[in-house]
This record gives C-alpha cells, sequence and structure tokens, in this order.
C-alpha cells in the first residue's frame, strides 16, 4: 500500500503520485489485496492522496487516469466451458467480488473483451484507425479546452456541482432514460454524476452541441452495478 499510495519512516510519494495527470495501470485487478485497492478510492474521487504521521501530515497530488484490466476468473476460462475450473460461475463471482462495490463506482467505464481466437488475426484492419481516433480525441479536448477557459476544471472529469450541470445536463428524453436509469441500476450519487462526465465526453467525441438521449445511452452501457459484497 505504500509503494502504491504513500508512506515510509520519512513518507514519500507513490506510483499514484508519480503517475500524476498521467497513466496508473494495474494488470490482474483482484490479486491486488482489497486493503491495498481500496486505498485507491480518495486518490481517484479528490486527486490526492493523504498520510498521517506523528511529526506531520503530507498530501500529494494524485490526479490519474486509472485504467486496470482483470480476468472474469482465476483460471481466466470461464466462457470455455471444456476449460474452464469445476467451480464455474462460482468462482468468477468470488474473483470479481475482490474488487469492491465503492472502487467499481468509481471507474466510469467498464468493457468485457472477448478472447481473441487465431481466427480474429486475420481480419481486416478497423474502418477506423488509431491516428483517426486520436485526432478525434485531440478536437474533443480542444472543445472541452475553450469550454473551461475561464472555469476551475479543465476537462468534463473535472467539472462538478453547477458547472456540470450547465454543460451535461441532457435533453429531456436523455433526462428521462437517466432517471429511470438510475432507479433501476441503483446509482449512487457518486455514478449519477459519472455518467453525466462521460455522456459529456460522449457528446464532444460525437460533435454534438448538446446532451442527447443517445449520449446518455452509451453512457449507461459502460455502467456495471457494483456488486452486493
Amino acid at each position: 500500500m505504500a509503494a502504491l499510495t504513500c508512506g515510509g519512516l520519512k513518507v514519500k510519494p507513490g506510483e499514484v503520485s508519480l503517475a500524476h495527470l498521467g497513466e496508473l495501470f494495474h494488470d490482474e485487478l483482484p490479486e491486488f489485496g482489497r486493503a491495498v485497492l481500496d486505498s485507491l478510492r480518495q486518490p481517484l474521487e479528490t486527486g490526492t492522496v493523504s498520510v498521517a504521521r506523528a511529526n506531520a501530515h503530507v498530501t500529494f497530488p494524485a490526479r490519474v487516469q486509472l485504467v486496470a484490466a482483470m480476468n472474469p476468473c482465476r483460471c481466466g476460462h470461464l466462457g470455455d466451458a471444456s476449460l474452464a475450473c469445476a467451480r464455474a460461475p462460482r468462482c468468477a463471482a468470488d474473483y470479481q467480488a475482490k474488487v469492491s462495490g465503492p472502487l467499481l463506482d468509481r471507474i466510469d467505464l467498464h468493457i468485457d473483451v472477448a478472447a481473441v481466437s487465431a481466427a480474429d488475426l486475420v481480419l481486416p484492419p478497423p474502418a477506423e484507425g488509431s491516428r483517426e481516433v486520436a485526432a478525434r480525441v485531440a478536437k474533443a479536448r480542444s472543445v472541452q479546452a475553450a469550454r473551461y477557459r475561464d472555469a476551475p476544471a479543465r476537462t468534463n472529469a473535472e467539472a462538478d456541482g453547477p458547472l456540470l450541470d450547465s454543460v451535461a445536463t441532457p435533453d429531456d428524453a436523455g433526462r428521462r432514460l437517466l432517471a429511470q436509469a438510475a432507479e433501476a441500476m441503483r446509482l449512487t450519487a457518486r455514478g449519477y454524476t459519472r455518467i453525466l462526465r462521460v455522456a459529456r465526453t460522449i457528446a464532444d467525441l460525437a460533435g454534438s452541441e448538446g446532451v442527447g438521449r443517445i449520449h446518455v445511452a452509451e453512457a449507461l452501457s459502460y455502467r456495471r452495478q457494483p456488486p452486493r459484497n
């Protein structure tokens, strides 16, 4: 935990601070200890990490983009009946439950990726390559830079409160969908706010002035309901 957040007799910044304004990648997420993973909750929420000692109280910057990967279960073969272990699917539920609901609630995009087969490797390249995607992202970032020129935020990820409401409130159809989803998915206030940010970003990538139902629907599709622990 000290290596990830901060600590030691003479307090030094951990990896989450060393990655400030960059990307922090965690592979095999459930293999980390539960307490270690939950120590990321404060940095992901506030962009800072604090540690208290008898002789000092230190706060380091820690605004990162967390990217994490995990197998569906320990053996990694949940979707293949010929290779999955005898405990499937219970083993998957136990394995995934190692990542707490509050931590999942702070992760904006949850995406299931199917295993790549040998046949997939000979498929033609996608219609939109990395260069085209990068250009679209750069354009969306420039839109956000102009939007928040005189605001305390710099990107949609940092917008909050009245500022977020002013730039990300969906149209009537989007609001109705979000209200229905909030009840059906039992969204927390944090989850609701994060969906608005993601929907605003999806709209920016699409070149849309406002946030519509289609943008809210896509943002909701990336949301996974936290498990009941």
